[in-house]
């Protein structure tokens, strides 16, 4: 994995995020927070588990492994953007920090139920970004269930469409 497509793979993370965020912006406090049938209990605690799953996998490549993040944190949604903003800038310079040459690297960490594991900074990021897809589609799919507007799409082909027109508008370049 080189680093463009570190980048890439890290742009496309947060442009998504960004997209689920804003369409959770429109929700009152109590359609956030309100009891919702899925994996999680509320709209809100699907998005801190996203958002606390990144934050436990950025706590393991830094050596410092911490639990889940609690969801009380989080009344609002600008509460869990600023948050999740903070580990963004972490994240992305550790994986600047890190380069394409060590993207190999395994670690060993234990999961969150004290599981012996070892996977490479690779692996590890793909996941980050796939779990977060699995739960914006929940997230998604709660929206629907309380009849507000769902976010934009969040397809990694919307992402590398979107990036073709932007490159495209610039002058001098050709997509």
């Amino acid at each position: 994995m080189t680093n463009d497509e570190i980048k890439a793979l890290l742009d496309y993370h947060y442009w998504a995020r960004d997209r689920m965020l804003a369409a959770l912006d429109a929700l009152t406090s109590e359609q956030f927070t309100q009891p919702i049938e899925s994996s999680f209990k509320s709209i809100r605690d699907t998005a801190v588990h996203i958002m606390g799953a990144e934050a436990v996998w950025y706590s393991r490549w830094r050596g410092n492994p911490q639990a889940m993040l609690t969801t009380e944190g989080f009344r609002d949604v600008a509460s869990l953007r600023s948050a999740w903003r903070e580990l963004e800038s972490g994240v992305r310079a550790f994986f600047e920090g890190l380069g394409a040459d060590e993207i190999e690297t395994r670690i060993e960490y234990k999961s969150l139920k004290g599981e012996p594991h070892s996977s490479s900074f690779r692996q590890m990021l793909q996941h980050v970004v796939n779990h977060a897809t699995y739960h914006r589609g929940q997230v998604t799919t709660m929206l629907r269930q309380i009849g507000v507007k769902v976010p934009e799409s969040t397809d990694l082909i919307a992402f590398y469409r979107m990036q073709e027109k932007t490159q495209a508008a610039v002058p001098g370049r050709t997509a």
